[in-house]
């Protein structure tokens, strides 16, 4: 017979349309009474899962549509193709990443040991280190929406409208389970008391302390920012895990860069020189250069790129990145 955390979760996740849960738990039923020597209706029990699930479609993308009503503003929903093997990462990193896959996952048999899966996650680091991938890759990993926050729609001049339209993102984390993901965190998350601080901001960073520590659905939601520093410190608390970006070092480089180009490159490119010259430029800037060095390669017609050639692409997105940090300073 079916532990009675077992029904309980049983009907919790029936009624929220919760299939992945539903047949997760169904099956430790069955499991649980192959242990007590109901072997026939174990099997039985398994028999009717499997058939379930493909008649049901388990196992394919959370389907969410359009967002409607004020969502739609709000809200830029994808059904993300990435995968973790996608990205070049540092170890630690890459680990984090496919600790949370692998607990989400396995979701079904933490929540029933009364413990919770990572599902709250801060990115910090500079633009283009692979924040956003990250939110992309976890969600195609998972076969979850991405549902991208729209800042734009989000922060409005009113009182309390902010607030407001944030309690809706929460309402829909809680319907409709996917990846939700607050980009540029900072317009919202920074320092209460701060000289320049707005009142609506501040009650709207007070409404998303709140939201996120009541949070009990079974999404992602994943805030990144470029600047950590200016956080208020009560968010860190609330997140289960923070995730560090940085820039790729050399041998990050170098993956990135044979990755992208090793099949058009001519045969004595040296990717140690490359990854010299890419010192100090972010993944999205490697990957920039390199298609800049396909796409002149197909202007030009050039059947191998030179090293050269990669060299003088690597060196332009430098200077660009040179120069827009000066005019920063």
């Amino acid at each position: 017979m079916a532990r009675a955390d077992q029904l309980k979760a049983l009907l919790k996740s029936h009624s929220e349309g919760d299939d992945q849960h539903f047949y997760s738990v169904a099956m430790q039923v069955a499991a649980h009474e192959a242990k007590l020597g109901h072997g026939k209706l174990a099997e039985e029990l398994r028999a009717l899962i499997d058939k379930a699930k493909k008649k049901r479609g388990v196992g394919q993308p959370i389907p969410i549509g359009r967002p409607r009503g004020g969502l739609a503003d709000l809200l830029t929903v994808s059904y993300p193709k990435s995968r973790l093997g996608d990205m070049i990462l540092e170890e630690n990193l890459a680990g984090q990443i496919k600790r949370v896959i692998r607990e989400q996952r396995h979701s079904a048999e933490i929540l029933a040991h009364g413990l919770s899966p990572r599902r709250k996650l801060l990115l910090v680091g500079p633009p283009g280190t692979g924040k956003t991938m990250s939110a992309a890759v976890l969600a195609g990993e998972l076969g979850f929406p991405l549902c991208q926050v729209r800042l734009d729609g989000l922060i409005t001049k009113y009182m309390g409208e902010t607030a407001a339209k944030l309690r809706q993102i929460f309402e829909a984390t809680d319907h409709t389970r996917g990846v939700y993901f607050f980009d540029e965190f900072d317009a919202i998350g920074s320092q209460r008391g701060m000289a320049n601080d707005v009142g609506e901001i501040r009650r709207v960073l007070n409404s998303f302390l709140l939201m996120i520590e009541q949070d009990t659905s079974r999404s992602l939601i994943i805030a990144a920012t470029n600047h950590p520093d200016i956080l208020d410190h009560a968010l860190f608390r609330r997140f289960d895990d923070v995730l560090h970006y940085t820039l790729p070092g050399k041998e990050q480089s170098v993956s990135l860069l044979k990755a992208r180009l090793a099949r058009s490159s001519a045969k004595n490119v040296s990717w140690d020189r490359l990854a010299d010259i890419a010192a100090g430029l972010s993944y999205a800037e490697v990957s920039r250069a390199s298609e800049d060095s396909l796409k002149n390669s197909l202007i030009n017609k050039t059947k191998n790129i030179s090293e050269a050639e990669i060299s003088e692409m690597l060196a332009e997105r430098k200077n660009i990145t040179d120069r827009l940090q000066r005019q920063h300073r």
